[in-house]
């Protein structure tokens, strides 16, 4: 595989490869779907309460999405911002007066004339229905990066404008397309970990549990866990995710075995262990943190060996990851500025 995106500029092929990652979730949308027409999902729109230059679209919830696209609004004018989210997302204290509406997704356009659109991507419904309201009115796209990136990460829009982690990123994300630009602002994620230091302590590692994720099949994703665990007598702390009932038996299998199975609430960030997972950015937010950390895996594909290169993740019985370099602005910050450059 080359040095680059397996689905550079194909969402429908990405989407379909998805699906065959996760054929029994998959099967069961498509039965529901031969029941009943699915009706498009809901979302909230708040917006000022007049015409606003700026559309922030938050697909999801989770960490690394707040990182990208909700840091930014603290460096947003809220009397010039809207926000397309989940049902009952929470907002920052300068969007709770803002009106809130809920509606299909498919019909923000009728509520919402932005003259730029940030968003984490085009992948989400909600990261659809903004970038075809981008288009609608041709105006600028704006992709915050979220995540560390493998090859089998979505494609970007065409004709997107990138926010990037650093500029191998933006090489390995674009994949030789010419109709992308890119501007690298660094990560909100890594440089909020990096003012955050944490109280290192010895002992054995905790172990970061990816059995959500697609790129590696679960069944040497659950072997190499167990294997690590037992050998270093590591702690092991399921993803968030690791909810289904066939992670769930995974879990029990884990501690039928003499396995630690860590399932407490507390932050990723308040731990003080070392850290080992296969390709979790959770090694390199412990690294910025000042924590011992590595990546480990058997027999590892060509692919996760470059990945492990570019962001410079050391392999356990080496030294430690490296704090990942740090920009002199705040991310946030400065990919606010460059929404703001964006409006015409």
């Amino acid at each position: 595989m080359g040095h680059g995106l397996r689905f550079s500029d194909d969402l429908s092929a990405w989407r379909r490869w998805q699906e065959s990652r996760h054929r029994t979730r998959s099967l069961a949308r498509r039965a529901r779907h031969t029941v009943r027409r699915t009706a498009p999902s809901q979302v909230d729109v708040l917006t000022p309460g007049a015409d606003s230059d700026v559309l922030v679209a938050v697909e999801a919830t989770h960490a690394s999405v707040h990182r990208a696209v909700v840091a930014p609004l603290a460096h947003l004018d809220a009397a010039s911002t809207s926000v397309v989210c989940p049902p009952g997302w929470v907002a920052p204290m300068e969007f709770a007066s803002h009106q809130r509406t809920t509606l299909p997704v498919d019909e923000i356009a009728r509520i919402l004339t932005p003259d730029v659109v940030l968003a984490a991507g085009h992948y989400t419904e909600i990261g659809a229905a903004a970038h075809h309201l981008a288009e609608q009115r041709a105006v600028p796209f704006l992709v915050a990066q979220h995540g560390a990136l493998t090859p089998y990460a979505p494609p970007l829009p065409a004709g997107a404008h990138l926010l990037a982690w650093s500029e191998e990123d933006i090489d390995f994300w674009r994949s030789g397309r010419t109709d992308v630009i890119a501007t690298v602002v660094g990560s909100h994620l890594l440089w909020q970990a990096g003012r955050q230091p944490t109280t290192v302590s010895e002992g054995p590692p905790t172990y970061l549990g990816q059995g959500h994720a697609a790129e590696i099949p679960r069944s040497r994703m659950v072997e190499a866990a167990l294997r690590f665990c037992r050998e270093h007598d590591a702690v092991y702390r399921p993803h968030p995710s690791e909810t289904d009932r066939l992670s769930l038996l995974t879990l029990a299998g884990f501690e039928r075995t003499g396995v630690t199975v860590d399932t407490t609430p507390t932050p990723l960030g308040e731990l003080t262990t070392p850290v080992v997972s296969v390709f979790s950015t959770g090694v390199l937010e412990a690294a910025a943190r000042g924590r011992n950390a590595w990546v480990d895996f058997p027999r590892p594909p060509a692919w996760l060996e470059e990945f492990w290169e570019r962001y410079a993740m050391s392999r356990y019985g080496h030294a430690p990851t490296p704090a990942p370099a740090q920009p002199d602005i705040e991310p946030a910050r400065r990919v606010a500025e460059i929404v703001m450059e964006s409006v015409r």
